[in-house]
Order: structure tokens, then C-alpha cells, then sequence
């Protein structure tokens, strides 16, 4: 995902304004922090830097650590900007985020181009570190080992009009022993329930009608103020808000997902019939050797529990493949918990040894050609699966929530792009004499077709189609005649709470 963003001074504003670009590496939690970033320096006078208008004055890097080609990609990308900074030394590049908190000075000794290095701790800093290292004319690096003050009480310039992140928490208490998030955005901690409420209906207020909770472990949520039934509470409140019509929540930990939430899940009308429960391992022993502390049994006999009370949730997941000491036996336990779980999708990925991690020291490290092997093996079995489940959707009436974004063949396919209520990705087509919606709008369609990756409907009469105009609606009206748009649809990719399908390998 890139947003763009401008800065303006007093001394440039004869000439011209200055522009910003914010690129944006990782998980949502970083999706949400860049929509922080933005609104900061929209706030300090910059303006978005438009696609296909060159290098902005300001480039933001919002960076990940979790894979090790997260840290190739950075210095690949600061590499090809050394060149253009040659040319234009009063642009500017910061890079912020997970690899920032791990690398701190080494980003400046890999890349003493760089103006300021900042943590995940002090989002809120970059305008005055971007100004500080323009008086002082050198790098500024500003790393916290403890949150400042929230994301989501900073300013924000939102991707979505019709759709928002809301954090309800930072950090995490878990020790898995391949991740490093825990060591750079510290232990957990939470916002009270008032707090996060009011977000939610100052996002309706400005035309939000779908909403998605984040966290490192979202449903441990309340562990800070010992409310272990906090975030099943937390759900049944967004239940209450007017005009919220839509909630999403990730990431859940298997080990502290309790029967409460399912309830609420079930019991709340708004709250949508998806959930994102990251598997890691089909294996007790691999999971042991993670710290994952839940094993096979626990996680099957969660998505048992919930589709029990909600028959049609679409179920996604998170698999690690490669993970050191996986034997053949292992990885074959997760190909069976992936054939009994039937997930929607899977996010899928070979194990990358990070230093700091205690995974990292473990003996028996897979031979790349090994992983790399389990790993087609996963995805095949879970592309089939995908397709099976969408088959399964033909015939049944959704509901679709309309985004900007429209499908790679839709200049061919004349076809508009949205999400079901449990995510799935619809293209669909405007039947003869049919409203076109708008982003935001709701759509009620036939599927008609479908394909491992997303779903098809081609209603062959009025009657098979109806449109539901929204405040988000009408929010995206506003925002096209604010920035001089044309009100067209197509334009703009849209993240609404999900990361997209990783490539294959």
C-alpha cells in the first residue's frame, strides 16, 4: 500500500507546496499507523504527492521486520533514492516503523542519506524530526522503548471514506518464538472501552459504516485492566452504535479466544461473519517448540464452536511453513488440519530466521529446497480448498459492500469490485438500466460464479439487483467534489481490513 503526503513551509509556499509518500511494508497495525503519518504531515502542511507525478519532497518508509526480505526491500528501495536525493538534496527520506525500532543506527550506516530514523513508539515525532533535521541539516534518529501516546489519537488521513481502523490495543504479551514484534512493540497495552467507543462514532460521524479492531492479539484485549471478558463486551458495545454497519477484528490468538466472544460474534448483528485465527502449525510439536500455547485439537474445536453458531463464517488463517525442526510427519499434520478447517484463505509463509528471535538459534534449520517444497505443496492444497469453498457460494445472495478498487480485467469485464459481509472479494456487474453505486454504497447480487480467489455476479435482470445508497455514500461524493474528482468509480485500491493473498512462490 503507498499513501502520499505534502508538507508545507512559509519559506517554500512562494514556489510551491512540498509533497510527501508514505510506503507502507507489513500488517494492518502499520496500515493504520500510516494513516497517522499522513494526517501529521497534512496537518504540517504537506500534500500528497500524486501517482505518476515523480518523487515527492518527503518519502516515509513504514517498515516491517517480520520476514527477512522485508530489510532487502528497504535498503533495495533507499539504494534507488540515493540517486534522486544526488540530484535533489532538500528532499527528504525517513523510515519509521518495526525495522527502524531493530536496525536504529544501522539504517544511518547502510544509508546516511537518510534524514530520520523512528521507532514504533513515537509515530507522533516525524513532522518535528523531518523539520529538526532540515535546520540542523543532519540525520535525526529519535528511537522510544515505550509508546508515547496512541496511534488513534493522532491525526489521520484515512485510505477509506466508507472504511476505518480503530486500535484498541499496542504491544504483546506472547513469546513465540519466531516473531519479533513483541521485542519492538513492547508489551501489551489497552485503551479504555470509552475511549475506543468515541473513535468509533467519530468515524460514523464523518461516514464510516464499517469499522476493523486491531491488535497485536486483539481478543486478549482487557488484560491490562483485568477484564478477561473485555473484548466480547467491547463487541456487543459496537453492536449499540448507530449507523456502524459493519465490524471486523484481527488478529485473534487461538489460546485466548474463549466461547464469550463467539457468543458476541453470533449474538451481534453488526459484527460480521468472518474471522482471521492464525494456525501457524498443524503440528503439537511444532507448536510447542513456537509457544503457541494451544495445540490442534483447541484450534479445530474453536472453528467448530463458531460455525456452530454462525453456519456461513468464512474462516481465514496465517501458516508458517519450514519452522526449524518441521520433520515430514509435522508438516504433514498441517496439511491435515488445513483439509479439516476448510479456511476462505490462507496467508502462507516459508519460515525466515530473524536475528533476536530465539527461533534463530534453534538447531535442525531447514535446507531452503525442503521449504520451499512443503510450501507449493500447502499452497496447492489450499488454492484447491479456496476454490471448493467459493464454488460453494454460487447461488446464494450477499450482500456487498462497493470500493474503489476494481478487478485487473474490469476494463474488459465492465465489472464493479466489493466485499461481502464475511470478505469475500466480489466483482460484479450492473444489469440493463440498473443505479451504478458508489464506493461506499451497498450492493444485493446473485453469485453466479466464482474462482479460487474471489466470487462472480452477473444478475440477469433488475430484480436480481438492488442498491442500498449509504452515508458512506455519500461521504465519497463529498470527498470527490473537496478534491475536484469526477465521482467515478475504479480509481483507488481500497484495503478493507485483510491483507492480500501473498504472491506465489
Amino acid at each position: 500500500m503507498t499513501a502520499s503526503i505534502s508538507i508545507s513551509h512559509e519559506q517554500d509556499s512562494a514556489v510551491s507546496t512540498r509533497t510527501y509518500e508514505v510506503r507502507t511494508y507489513g500488517c494492518q497495525m502499520n496500515v493504520h499507523d500510516s494513516e497517522r503519518l499522513a494526517g501529521l504531515l497534512e496537518a504540517s502542511g504537506l500534500s500528497r504527492q500524486e501517482t505518476g507525478d515523480g518523487i515527492a519532497d518527503v518519502v516515509v518508509f513504514n517498515t516491517c521486520a517480520v520476514r527477512e526480505n522485508a530489510d532487502n526491500k528497504l535498503y533495495g528501495n533507499l539504494g534507488m533514492l540515493s540517486h534522486v536525493k544526488e540530484k535533489r538534496p532538500e528532499m527528504q527520506i525517513a523510515v519509521g516503523g518495526c525495522l527502524a525500532q531493530k536496525d536504529r543506527e544501522t539504517i544511518l550506516k547502510k544509508a546516511p542519506w537518510v534524514d530520520v530514523v523512528f521507532g514504533t513508539h513515537n509515530v507522533g515525532s516525524l513532522p518535528a524530526l523531518l523539520e529538526r533535521a532540515r535546520h540542523n541539516n543532519e540525520a535525526q534518529l529519535e528511537i522510544l522503548e515505550s509508546l508515547e501516546v496512541f496511534p488513534s489519537t493522532l491525526p489521520t488521513k484515512r485510505d477509506s471514506v466508507h472504511s476505518g481502523w480503530v486500535s484498541i490495543s499496542v504491544g504483546c504479551n506472547n513469546t513465540c518464538t519466531f516473531c519479533i514484534v513483541p521485542a519492538l512493540r513492547g508489551k501489551e497495552r489497552d485503551r479504555r472501552p470509552g475511549e475506543i467507543l468515541a473513535e468509533i462514532e467519530a468515524l460514523v460521524a464523518d461516514g464510516v459504516i464499517e469499522v476493523t479492531l486491531l491488535g497485536q492479539n486483539v481478543n486478549s484485549y482487557g488484560v491490562e485492566f483485568g477484564d478477561r471478558l473485555a473484548f466480547g463486551k467491547l463487541l456487543r458495545a459496537c453492536g449499540q452504535i448507530e449507523g456502524l454497519e459493519r465490524v471486523r477484528f484481527t488478529s485473534p490468538h487461538p489460546a485466548a479466544f474463549t466461547d464469550d466472544v463467539i457468543e458476541a460474534m453470533a449474538e451481534t448483528p453488526n459484527v460480521m461473519p468472518q474471522l482471521h485465527m492464525p494456525l501457524q502449525s498443524g503440528s503439537d510439536k511444532v507448536l510447542k517448540d513456537m509457544r503457541r500455547s494451544y495445540r490442534s485439537k483447541k484450534f479445530l474445536g474453536i472453528l467448530e464452536k463458531v460455525r456452530t453458531l454462525i453456519p456461513h463464517a468464512a474462516i481465514t488463517t496465517d501458516i508458517i511453513v519450514g519452522f526449524p525442526g518441521e520433520t515430514e510427519e509435522d508438516f504433514q499434520g498441517t496439511l491435515d488440519v488445513v483439509e479439516a478447517s476448510r479456511f476462505a484463505s490462507a496467508f502462507t509463509f516459508q519460515y525466515s530466521k530473524r536475528p533476536g528471535t530465539p527461533a534463530a538459534e534453534l538447531p535442525d534449520q531447514l535446507p531452503k529446497a525442503v521449504v520451499q517444497e512443503r510450501f507449493e505443496r500447502l499452497t496447492a492444497l489450499q488454492d484447491r480448498i479456496c476454490a471448493e469453498e467459493n464454488a460453494k457460494q454460487v447461488g446464494r445472495t450477499v450482500e456487498v459492500l462497493v470500493t474503489e478498487h476494481a478487478g485487473r480485467k474490469s476494463t474488459e469485464t465492465h465489472r464493479l469490485s466489493g466485499r461481502s459481509t464475511d470478505q469475500r472479494l466480489v466483482h460484479f456487474s450492473v444489469p440493463a438500466g440498473g443505479e451504478t453505486p458508489r464506493p461506499g454504497d451497498l450492493v444485493t447480487v446473485p453469485v453466479t460464479g466464482s474462482a479460487a480467489f474471489h466470487l462472480v455476479s452477473d444478475p440477469a435482470t433488475l430484480a436480481e439487483y438492488s442498491v442500498r445508497r449509504s452515508r458512506a455514500g455519500d461521504a465519497w461524493d463529498r470527498s470527490q467534489a473537496e478534491s475536484c474528482g469526477t465521482g467515478t468509480t475504479g480509481t483507488t485500491g481500497v484495503s478493507l481490513g485483510m491483507p492480500a493473498l501473498p504472491a506465489r512462490k
